[in-house]
């Protein structure tokens, strides 16, 4: 309810700043964007420990969580960013940082790839 309550607070504020004084606004969004993502820290700290926890039960290789939580971390860095970006009218820099985010994902995928393939393949039976 504090984020929803911040949130709308803020839209509210940057509608009558924009017509007035537009760099106030911006920086208004940028500084409120950042203060939901501080709330959030603490929640996604405690998904961090449980996501843990269930891969070292499950004894699942650390290397393919860790490189799955840093794809996760890319992805929404880059979203973010890219809404920064469209939020100051810069459509096409949103696109560029949406496209590095990307193919920085599929680079750290592709190790995650290779191991499902081999698994694959050693369940079909040789000839």
């Amino acid at each position: 309810m504090q984020i929803v309550g911040l949130g709308l607070i803020a839209t509210f504020l940057v509608v009558l700043l924009k017509e007035q004084k537009s760099g106030v606004a911006f920086l208004l969004t940028v500084f409120v964007g950042c203060v939901i993502f501080l709330f959030l820290v603490d929640k996604i700290s405690e998904i961090l420990r449980m996501l843990q926890k269930i891969a070292t039960d499950t004894k699942i290789n650390m290397i393919y969580l860790e490189t799955i939580l840093k794809i996760i971390g890319i992805a929404y860095i880059a979203e973010f960013a890219a809404q920064i970006s469209r939020d100051a009218g810069q459509g096409a820099i949103a696109s560029k940082i949406e496209l590095g985010g990307k193919i920085i994902i599929l680079a750290l995928a592709i190790p995650i790839l290779t191991a499902i393939i081999e698994t694959v393949i050693g369940f079909i039976p040789s000839t």
